[in-house]
């Protein structure tokens, strides 16, 4: 049980078939009692149900700073403590540079690395207070690679933005015995898919990857246990690639 005891904190779960849902359900599996929170209220808290009576679903607009104190706050005094934070949350938009809008730019911008500062904010002087404390971030091969895949170049440039985020982090909150690390998922099969790629496109895109398959929220769920547990004790201040090989640098 790695994560045996802990209490975590996972943005962005509302989807079963999503990154999120499945993060908090391998975190479960391992012993943590996690606090899942989504835009969609309703969804968060029917998802804390399908791991178990112990977890709680939490709404919460990860943009909006002070909801974001507040709810670590409510969660803290649920649980205790709080010792693990994956920033998750994010809007995925394919479209080009001359096809997006300020509108789009700002949400992809502010859900994904807005969210992530605040989110990290409202933890962090707990995390402080223990001396203790674990931050995972949601980056992107569309940051490596500088989009192509299906990110347009504002979500690249927020997801390269979280990953630097991560990293400044990391440099910052080491002394504090903080860990900050990220994760950047290649192409992986959830319901942020539907209506970008259809079965054609993603037949190709497995070819075109080394390991021959598209990634599924389980892999980035591993990876992320990795990072937030006791495994990784030595490790702070990285992006860690999960794509199949898709982006070898």
């Amino acid at each position: 049980m790695l994560l045996k005891n802990k209490v975590a904190i996972v943005t962005g779960c509302a989807s079963l078939k999503g990154i999120g849902w499945a993060t908090a359900k391998r975190f479960a599996d391992e012993g943590a009692t996690v606090a899942l929170l989504d835009l969609d209220e309703k969804g968060g808290h029917a998802a804390a149900r399908e791991i178990g009576p112990i977890h709680i679903g939490y709404a919460c607009d990860v943009r909006d700073a002070k909801r974001c104190n507040e709810v670590v706050a409510e969660i803290i005094a649920s649980f205790g403590t709080v010792d693990i934070l994956v920033n998750n949350a994010g809007v995925s938009q394919a479209k080009r540079l001359m096809d997006s809008t300020a509108d789009d730019y700002d949400i992809v911008m502010d859900v994904s690395l807005r969210g992530a500062y605040n989110m990290s904010r409202a933890v962090v002087p707990h995390f402080r207070s223990r001396k203790s404390g674990n931050i995972a971030c949601i980056g992107s091969i569309a940051a490596q690679r500088g989009g192509g895949v299906l990110g347009g170049p504002h979500y690249a440039a927020a997801k390269g933005g979280v990953q630097t985020l991560a990293k400044a982090m990391a440099r910052e909150l080491a002394p504090d015995g903080i860990r900050v690390n990220a994760v950047a998922p290649g192409l992986i099969d959830t319901e942020l898919l539907t209506g970008k790629i259809d079965d054609e496109g993603k037949r190709r895109v497995a070819e075109s990857t080394p390991l021959g398959r598209l990634g599924t929220p389980q892999d980035i769920a591993n990876a992320l246990l990795f990072l937030c547990s006791d495994l990784s004790s030595y490790v702070t201040g990285v992006v860690l690639d999960v794509n199949g090989g898709f982006h070898i640098h």
